[in-house]
């Protein structure tokens, strides 16, 4: 379900917003915020609610890893994208699952028109890392549909 009122999002949102997302923001367009659901620390794992206002995705990037390693996205609430770099763009909803292998260069966001919400889960691995790339351009951007 698309949601362009923040309200509305809000109250579908069951893992909440967060907090600015201050650490990362150079690799977003548009504003993202963190909420940290395990601490790292107890369970060696790393596992956030990541929110975006609408039309805000990330960067194009690749998950490295030795052995391991790569992340799952857990869409909670809102309408985004997801998009393996030579592949179509997935359209996200609550409810769906992305598995992203080490390797794989890709990028995710929200819709131009909701907000969107995902749980993010770095899968453990050793040597793990994010190579950070190029933007999402706006010309491609502005042409997905759906």
């Amino acid at each position: 379900m698309k949601y362009a009122n923040k309200e509305e999002f809000e109250k579908a949102n069951m893992f909440g917003t967060g907090a600015y997302n201050e650490n990362f923001a150079q690799y977003f367009t548009g504003d993202s915020f963190l909420n940290l659901l395990v601490n790292p620390e107890e369970v060696k794992l790393f596992m956030f609610n990541v929110t975006f206002e609408p039309g805000c995705r990330n960067d194009w990037h690749i998950h490295h890893a030795k052995t391991g390693g790569g992340q799952i996205l857990i869409c909670t609430a809102g309408e985004g994208w997801y998009q393996k770099d030579g592949e179509e763009p997935i359209s996200l909803q609550e409810g769906s699952v992305a598995y992203i292998p080490t390797g794989v260069k890709h990028w995710h966001g929200a819709k131009a028109d909701s907000w969107f919400s995902h749980i993010s889960i770095e899968i453990p691995g050793t040597d793990t890392s994010n190579e950070w790339l190029e933007r999402v351009s706006d010309e491609d951007y502005k042409n997905l549909k759906g």
